[in-house]
C-alpha cells in the first residue's frame, strides 16, 4: 500500500450506528486528523440520533457517502458484511469491518483477494488484541511454549448482537487471541453448546489441539449470572493469568528453590503483576487502523487473521451442529 501525506486529514464514516457502531463514529469524532464525514443506519431514527449527537451528517444509505471517504468503519449485522465492504474496497475505502469478518469463508477470501488487487487496507475488529493486557503480554517476553490455555468469556444476558450465536458473539474473541499466542494450526475440535433463551446457542464450550500439541479449553456464555473475561496460559515452570474485566496479567513462576514433600522434590513458586500502561481499547483499534492507513504496513489484525479465526469458529459451530444431531436422536457422538 502507497504511503499517505502523513498531514492529510481523513475523511472517515461508520456504517451501521447501532450499539458498537455508535462508540466507533465518537472515537472517529475525536482523534486529531479524522474528520467524521458522517453515520450512517439503515434506521433513520438511530442514525439521526447518532448524527446530531455527535454533530454530523446521517444517513440510511451508505453509498451516498461513498465518493466523499478515505476509510470506514462497518458495524452492520454480519450478514450485511461482504456487500457493505466489497462496495467500499471496490471504491477504493480503507476498511474496519467488525467481527466476525463476514458470514463466511467464501466471502472472506473474495474480500481479501479484493483489497489485495486494491492495495487497500482491510482490518477485521478482534478488539481484544489492543487490551492493554495482551499487548503488555506480547512485549513482555513472558510467552513462551504454551501447553495448555482455558479461556472463559461469560456474561450476562444483553439485548444485542442477537443475530449470531455466542460462537460468533463471543467465543471468537478468545478464538482469535489463542491462534495468535499458539501460532499453529488446529487440527482437532471437539465442543458442545445449547440455546437458552434465544433459538441459537448461548452458551458453548469447545476443546482445540494444536499441531504443536498445545490444547485450549474455550467457554463462552451470555447468559452467566455475572461477568468473568480471562484467559490462563500454562507453560513450562509458569503459568499467566490475564484478566480482561480488571486489566491485569498475574504471573506465577519457579523461584528456583525447592523443597523435599514425601520424598519429592518440589518448586517454591513466586508470584508478581505484570505492569500494564492502560489505554481505551477501541482508541487503540481506530487509530492504529488509522496510521496504517497514513503510513503504510499490514494492519495488526489483518482480515486474513479473520478468516482464520473465522475458520475455526465455523468448525466449532458445525461440530456443535453435529452433536445436537447426534444427541436429538440418540446416536453416541464418535471418538
Amino acid at each position: 500500500m502507497a504511503v499517505m501525506d502523513q498531514s492529510k486529514m481523513l475523511k472517515a464514516a461508520v456504517i451501521g450506528v447501532g450499539y458498537l457502531g455508535r462508540f466507533h463514529a465518537q472515537k472517529y469524532a475525536a482523534l486529531d486528523g479524522v474528520e467524521l464525514m458522517g453515520v450512517i443506519d439503515l434506521d433513520p431514527a438511530q442514525a439521526k440520533q447518532v448524527g446530531e449527537e455527535l454533530g454530523v451528517p446521517w444517513f440510511t444509505d451508505y453509498r451516498d457517502l461513498l465518493g466523499a471517504l478515505d476509510l470506514v468503519t462497518i458495524a452492520t449485522p454480519t450478514i450485511a458484511h461482504y456487500r457493505v465492504t466489497e462496495a467500499c474496497l471496490k471504491a477504493g475505502i480503507h476498511v474496519l469491518v467488525e467481527k466476525p469478518v463476514t458470514a463466511t469463508l467464501a466471502e472472506a477470501d473474495e474480500l481479501i483477494q479484493l483489497a489485495d488487487r486494491k492495495k487497500l487496507v482491510f482490518q477485521v475488529g478482534h478488539l481484544k488484541r489492543f487490551h492493554p493486557a495482551v499487548l503488555a503480554l506480547k512485549k513482555s517476553g513472558l510467552l513462551k511454549k504454551t501447553r495448555f490455555i482455558e479461556s472463559q468469556r461469560i456474561a450476562p444476558f444483553k439485548p444485542r448482537a442477537l443475530d449470531v450465536d455466542v460462537v460468533l458473539d463471543l467465543m471468537i474473541h478468545d478464538v482469535d487471541l489463542i491462534l495468535n499466542f499458539v501460532g499453529a494450526d488446529v487440527v482437532d475440535i471437539q465442543a458442545m453448546g445449547a440455546p437458552i433463551v434465544t433459538h441459537k446457542v448461548d452458551i458453548a464450550n469447545a476443546r482445540l489441539k494444536f499441531a504443536n500439541g498445545c490444547v485450549a479449553n474455550v467457554t463462552a456464555s451470555r447468559v452467566a449470572a455475572a461477568a468473568t473475561r480471562n484467559i490462563r496460559l500454562f507453560q513450562d515452570e509458569s503459568f499467566l493469568t490475564l484478566d480482561f474485566i480488571d486489566k491485569s496479567i498475574r504471573v506465577v513462576q519457579r523461584s528456583g528453590a525447592t523443597e523435599m514433600v514425601e520424598g519429592t522434590e518440589v518448586f517454591e513458586l513466586k508470584e508478581s503483576t505484570l505492569p500494564i500502561e492502560d489505554h481505551d481499547t477501541l482508541e487503540a483499534e481506530i487509530a492504529s487502523f488509522c496510521d496504517v492507513v497514513r503510513g503504510g504496513g499490514k494492519p495488526l489484525v489483518s482480515g486474513r487473521d479473520g478468516r482464520k479465526a473465522l475458520e475455526v469458529v465455523t468448525a466449532i459451530r458445525e461440530t456443535i451442529d453435529d452433536f445436537s444431531r447426534r444427541l436429538k436422536f440418540g446416536v453416541p457422538s464418535s471418538e
